[in-house]
């Protein structure tokens, strides 16, 4: 029987930490190939390159695996693997990360981590994105890797929903163990943005943005909470941003009339 085929990205870059980490424990699962960014993108999104060029090289950093860095986005590299790359083959898994900092609540939305598996998740593919809740660049992700591999063999072995990424977000090194998994839901949170402005040696004007992290979720179902009580939060994510709730409510609420 063959292995399956895993196609790893992330949004950190090709040489960070959480990728090396990543791409060795996926090697005990299957026939991996890696294609990710060359330099750091973080909070892209999912933005795609449209009006520049998109370049690929192969690297020889990993041991044994076929890797390819692009001046592209995370979302870029993704489709980049599925239809160059990998051309007539097809990924079993993707998975993204490992990514150096959390990707819980609202993070979702800017994430390139997320983006990546997101875009899996649009061709049809099983994807994860995995992310540690600690920003060091020398971060400990001892604690993880056996979690990472048990939800990776959960997937091949049992599949998720069609349309359908896995946020994976654990939790920071602790004197504890990590106590298990919570699927949940998203966390109603968000950044409450604050804009410094400042002047470079030639007195033009610049702003850099910095804010503080507000948790409005009191419930004990979503993700922040997960994490805060030493739990994996587990949060399925689908691209249909449609809120279907309010087609009804909008249709009932509406003077028609007037339109």
């Amino acid at each position: 029987m063959s292995k399956p085929l895993i196609l790893v990205s992330n949004d950190d870059g090709i040489t960070s930490k959480g990728i090396r980490v990543l791409v060795s424990v996926m090697k005990k699962l299957g026939d991996v190939i890696v294609v990710a960014p060359d330099s750091p993108q973080s909070g892209m999104g999912h933005a795609i390159t449209i009006g520049e060029t998109l370049r690929l090289y192969e690297e020889e950093i990993f041991d044994d695996v076929v890797a390819y860095k692009s001046s592209g986005t995370p979302a870029d590299c993704v489709k980049l693997a599925k239809h160059y790359v990998l051309k007539d083959r097809s990924p079993d898994l993707v998975v993204s990360g490992i990514n150096h900092g959390s990707n819980t609540s609202i993070s979702v939305l800017y994430s390139g981590t997320m983006s990546a598996a997101i875009e899996g998740a649009l061709e049809g593919l099983p994807s994860i994105g995995f992310s540690l809740c600690d920003f060091s660049s020398k971060a400990d992700f001892s604690h993880v890797e056996e979690w990472v591999e048990k939800i990776a063999i959960q997937v091949l072995e049992n599949g998720i929903p069609k349309g359908v990424a896995l946020n994976v977000n654990f939790p920071p090194k602790r004197n504890e163990s990590i106590k298990g998994i919570k699927i949940c839901r998203q966390a109603d949170a968000k950044w409450q943005e604050e804009f410094s402005e400042r002047f470079d040696p030639t007195g033009r004007k610049y702003f850099w943005m910095a804010g503080n992290f507000v948790n409005f979720d009191k419930g004990e179902d979503n993700d922040e909470w997960a994490i805060a009580n030493n739990y994996i939060s587990i949060v399925p994510c689908q691209y249909d941003l449609t809120a279907h709730h309010a087609i009804t409510q909008i249709n009932k609420d509406w003077d028609w009339e007037k339109l």
